[in-house]
C-alpha cells in the first residue's frame, strides 16, 4: 500500500486529506493511493449521505480517532472527497495510515 503518498495538509482544526471514495464496493476497505488521494471503499449505498457517514467511520476506525472527530469538508457527491480529522497533526495522520 503506498500511503506515504497520500498528501496530508494541516487544517485549521487538524489535518486534513482527499480520498478516492467507491460506494457500493464488495467490501468495506482503507488503502492505497490514487493521486495523491487514499482510497476508501464502503459497501453502503451512495443514497441521502449514507456512504459519506459509512466512510467518516471507516476512516476513524484506521486513524484510531473518535467518528466525532472525522468531518466531511467537500466532495458530498462526488466520488473525490475532502476529510478533515479534529485534534491531530498531519504527522500523526502518516503514522496511522502506515
Amino acid at each position: 500500500m503506498a500511503e506515504a503518498e497520500v498528501l496530508v495538509e494541516a487544517w485549521e482544526d487538524g489535518a486534513s486529506f482527499h480520498i478516492k471514495a467507491h460506494a457500493g464496493a464488495r467490501r468495506d476497505a482503507v488503502g492505497g493511493c490514487h493521486d495523491g488521494m487514499l482510497r476508501v471503499e464502503t459497501t453502503t449505498a451512495p443514497e441521502k449521505g449514507k456512504a459519506n457517514k459509512s466512510i467518516a467511520k471507516l476512516l476513524a476506525k484506521r486513524l484510531g480517532v473518535p467518528a466525532s472527530a472525522v468531518v466531511l469538508l467537500s466532495g458530498e457527491t462526488n466520488s473525490r472527497k475532502r476529510f478533515g480529522v479534529r485534534g491531530v497533526t498531519p504527522d500523526q495522520i502518516r503514522a496511522a495510515l502506515q
